[in-house]
């Protein structure tokens, strides 16, 4: 099976939402964060860095419960016409 290639906006989306996680991770390590979600540290350094900018509905699920976030918050912070560092700000003041 032939993946389709992302779209700039999808790849953008994706980097907004590791920026996200990253700055929600804050002190945290990657490591610690990564087991309370249950997914590989390795997955987490994708999914931060934008090289994985389409991680499973579950991996969102259990990042979002490690991290305390709601889904809604972080669904707003990644849409496209909130992007950039307002969407950030309000996700982590929520």
């Amino acid at each position: 099976m032939v993946r389709t290639p992302l779209t700039p906006e999808e790849r953008a989306r994706g980097e907004r939402f590791g920026a996200l996680l990253r700055a929600a991770r804050g002190d945290r390590s990657m490591v610690d964060v990564a087991a309370a979600a249950g997914v590989s540290a390795e997955t987490l350094r994708k999914i931060e860095t934008g090289r994985a900018p389409t991680p499973a509905f579950f991996t969102v699920v259990a990042l979002a419960a490690a991290l305390g976030m709601s889904l809604d918050v972080l669904a707003a912070a990644c849409a496209p016409d909130e992007g950039g560092a307002d969407g950030q700000e309000q996700a982590l003041s929520a």
